[in-house]
């Protein structure tokens, strides 16, 4: 029920809350929070946490979660901040990073679903993982840095608020991987491996819309 809930809340968040904030700039903070915990996707993360973070001692990996959220906030805020501004001296539209983000997920979504003999995310599994790719794709991937450079070019002047938006939306993003190891015990190895690759469905989904919406943009169709 959770899992489910969770995805179709995914789903909504793509297809109404993002259409509805770039139509409504006086989206509620609540609102925020509720956009970016959707696309940072705790709960669809927890499979490949559990699964880089295997070999790692459990009194360790609480230690490993809380720096690699503490990175991604750094990152979310510093795109959230100075994200628009690069992208202007790049002379980079929006439909430029729609094209980009969704080919990138795409690629991330086929992996999930079609794993192979190799993990998603490679890493060396005798040293802890480092930024890539616990704080970043999985946490402060594409869509997320989108989503706060989109709250600041909207309204710059509630930067006070988007801030706690983010703080707000870690925070909850890492009390529940904190508790990945609880959730992965009551749903056992072969339902993380169902959700993982139902998940990957759902990103092909996501992914082709950003392509479609991007090319949609740049040939105003």
């Amino acid at each position: 029920m959770i899992i489910s809930f969770t995805v179709l809340l995914k789903i909504y968040s793509y297809k109404m809350l993002v259409p509805f904030f770039i139509k409504n700039p006086q989206v509620t903070v609540l609102a925020a929070i509720l956009l970016l915990i959707i696309i940072m996707d705790p709960i669809g993360n927890v499979p490949v946490f559990l699964s880089i973070l295997k070999n790692i001692p459990i009194e360790r990996r609480r230690i490993i979660i809380v720096r690699e959220l503490l990175i991604a906030l750094v990152i979310l805020l510093f795109f959230m901040f100075v994200g628009r501004y690069i992208l202007q001296l790049l002379d980079i539209d929006q439909s430029s990073l729609g094209i980009t983000g969704g080919i990138i997920l795409f690629i991330i979504a086929i992996r999930m679903i079609f794993p192979g003999t190799k993990p998603i995310f490679s890493h060396n599994e005798n040293t802890e993982p480092l930024i890539v790719p616990l704080a970043v794709p999985m946490l402060a991937g594409p869509s997320a840095i989108a989503a706060v450079i989109l709250f600041m070019a909207q309204e710059p002047n509630r930067w006070v608020e988007w801030t706690f938006v983010v703080f707000v939306a870690c925070l909850i993003t890492g009390i529940i991987l904190i508790s990945s190891e609880a959730l992965g015990r009551k749903l056992g190895n072969r339902a993380l491996i169902a959700i993982e690759r139902l998940m990957g469905i759902l990103l092909i989904m996501v992914s082709v819309d950003f392509i479609l919406d991007g090319l949609k943009q740049t040939f105003n169709i």
